[in-house]
């Protein structure tokens, strides 16, 4: 928690294999989360659907941390199962995995009713915050917003029992512009609140965000699709015969040092 109440903060970016996270580790970031959602495309499968399952992301994120030696943050969609002691299960296991963080969201990977309801939301972090028992910082997370819900007063709502329940760090991705964001900050503080990327209307700098009060700034799949938007274009290349511009990147010389102290 100390980076999270610290002045400025943190960055954590969001790693989807083990040399992305050794890419992150040897950048100077202090922790690194996983993203459910690159972790799935990776497996070539749905992001929210409960088609990764826990076991699949505790070993992924237990890479991570082995390869790194950073905190790692869990980004566990709705805490893999259908009641709070399924939740509780999944908080314990990754405190044993050593994660140092886990997020929870009020999801339920129904398309057709996205999002629990407001005190079966609660009732889960509030699971997730007695079985963690100090040991690991819980995020909890709704997704009004990502899930066409845009409900500001239901959003800081939800985050401020979520607080009330222990959560140690609030999230809800792309609230509409800052106003909103500074009004979830105000709302739940003194906890820590996460933003991914930036509000949805335009992407601020860090330090934009630190003024707004924002203490912990992840990236989710970004720096993933950033990856694959390269690839593409490589691929592009190679269709109309450019093979420098489809093999330029990283030396494996570069890999392999990566690796070694991985190993290491």
């Amino acid at each position: 928690m100390a980076l999270h109440t610290r002045d400025g903060g943190l960055v954590m970016p969001n790693a989807w294999d083990g040399l992305s996270a050794l890419l992150l580790a040897d950048a100077g970031f202090e922790a690194i989360a996983t993203s459910s959602a690159a972790l799935a495309a990776t497996l070539g499968r749905a992001d929210g659907r409960h088609e990764v399952t826990r076991a699949e992301h505790l070993a992924h994120a237990r890479l991570l941390g082995r390869l790194t030696g950073l905190p790692v943050n869990g980004d566990f969609e709705d805490g893999y199962g259908d009641t709070p002691a399924d939740v509780a299960a999944t908080v314990e296991a990754a405190v044993e995995a050593g994660l140092a963080g886990i997020g929870i969201e009020d999801t339920s990977g129904d398309p057709d009713q996205p999002i629990r309801g407001f005190d079966e939301a609660v009732n889960r972090i509030r699971a997730a915050v007695e079985a963690a028992k100090g040991r690991i910082v819980v995020t909890g997370r709704t997704d009004n917003f990502l899930q066409g819900r845009p409900d500001l007063d239901d959003t800081i709502r939800r985050l401020t029992a979520f607080a009330e329940a222990g959560a140690n760090v609030l999230y809800a991705p792309y609230p509409p512009d800052l106003d909103a964001l500074v009004a979830i900050v105000t709302a739940v503080a003194p906890t820590p609140v996460n933003v991914l990327i930036s509000p949805a209307d335009k992407v601020l700098t860090v330090a934009e965000l630190q003024k707004a009060g924002v203490k912990r700034i992840s990236l989710g799949p970004a720096l993933y699709t950033h990856a694959m938007e390269a690839l593409q274009q490589a691929t592009q290349a190679l269709v109309a015969g450019d093979l420098t511009t489809a093999t330029t990147g990283i030396s494996f010389e570069r890999i392999n040092d990566l690796l070694a102290r991985g190993a290491n």
